[in-house]
């Protein structure tokens, strides 16, 4: 899920098209160089497998760089190569832990088409923090389904928007898909889009814009494509990257369903991709987006991609009455002339 209404105090209130990243940033760039370069891979599962994994006999303390860089884990600084941990402190990523240490930061891979990998990073585990960029899952199925709409697409992408970028996951994979395409990136996270900043630059993805905007509060223009992958978990500590809102976490998604169709060109399309909680076998985002769409006259599909996400959320209280959590693709096309 990418934050899209977190306040932050780090960085500036507003990134523009990239010029000069910054000491940090530039360190922080460098580290990930050095990890494609040295052919880093690391999937990151969901929170909870993530958890059952680093509770296993042996793995409380990191062994190698990918136990550091990936399941952050705890470690000796003589366990890793002297040139990672020097950028590490450079890039103000590690924080003192026990005797050790404890990066801030996580590096995950993601496929493209073909056999392109991107190497993207993000915030460490656990991410407990209201600013925190999350990388999961969640990034994968957005992934995939920003892929399938690309490869069927039938009109060129002149300008998109993903909207509360994150890690920048979505604006590259369009750059990537689509050359000469025109991105923005925005978020409200000022922490996501430093992060986001310097995926741009590792994955060379030289048309996409890094942007700090609340919604479309500070977007302007209209776009040929809009995807978001926004929060829809409810979660007590209203965490800008969970935190959905509304009944069961559908407000935020439909928020932006409304803010970003007057925003599409003729032709464009909104691609959301979200989750829903199931109850009674009833998705009432469904009945939601039926409502509001149907009079419009527009082009839409909804589909299931993923009938049980976050299953350990089902043992609190707020879904005690959810028979499951479902990731589900929502696209509107614009026939408006």
């Amino acid at each position: 899920m990418s934050a899209t209404t977190a306040s932050s105090q780090r960085g500036p209130a507003s990134i523009h098209p990239i010029v000069d990243p910054g000491v940090e940033d530039r360190a922080l760039l460098a580290l990930a160089k050095m990890l494609r370069a040295a052919d880093y891979r690391f999937i990151t599962g969901s929170p909870a497998s993530h958890a059952r994994v680093n509770q296993r006999e042996g793995n409380q303390w990191a062994r190698n760089v990918v136990d550091v860089l990936g399941w952050s884990r705890p470690f000796h600084v003589e366990i890793l190569p002297p040139a990672i941990f020097a950028l590490m402190q450079a890039a103000a990523v590690i924080q003192p832990f026990d005797n050790g240490w404890r990066s801030t930061v996580r590096f995950s891979t993601l496929p493209g088409s073909g056999s392109r990998q991107e190497l993207l990073v993000h915030s460490a585990y656990p991410t407990l923090d209201s600013d925190a960029v999350f990388f999961g899952p969640d990034t994968y199925r957005f992934n995939r389904a920003l892929l399938h709409f690309l490869d069927r697409r039938e009109r060129t992408i002149g300008r998109a928007l993903d909207v509360g970028t994150g890690s920048g996951a979505g604006a590259i994979v369009i750059a990537r898909e689509s050359p000469g395409a025109v991105v923005i990136a925005s978020d409200i996270n000022t922490h996501a889009l430093r992060l986001a900043r310097v995926n741009v630059l590792l994955a060379e993805a030289s048309g996409v814009t890094v942007q700090h905007s609340d919604l479309f509060e500070r977007i302007s223009g209209d776009f040929d494509l809009i995807v978001a992958n926004p929060p829809f978990l409810i979660d007590p500590e209203q965490r800008a990257y969970r935190h959905g809102g509304g009944a069961r976490g559908e407000g935020f998604t439909l928020t932006l369903l409304q803010a970003a169709l007057p925003r599409l060109v003729s032709g464009g399309t909104l691609l959301i991709y979200t989750g829903v909680a199931i109850v009674d076998g009833v998705d009432p985002l469904l009945a939601r987006l039926r409502n509001i769409l149907t009079p419009l006259h527009l082009q839409w599909t909804y589909r299931e991609v993923d009938p049980d996400i976050f299953g350990e959320e089902l043992a609190g209280e707020t879904y005690a009455d959810t028979d499951r959590i479902a990731a589900v693709v929502l696209t509107v096309t614009s026939t408006n002339q």
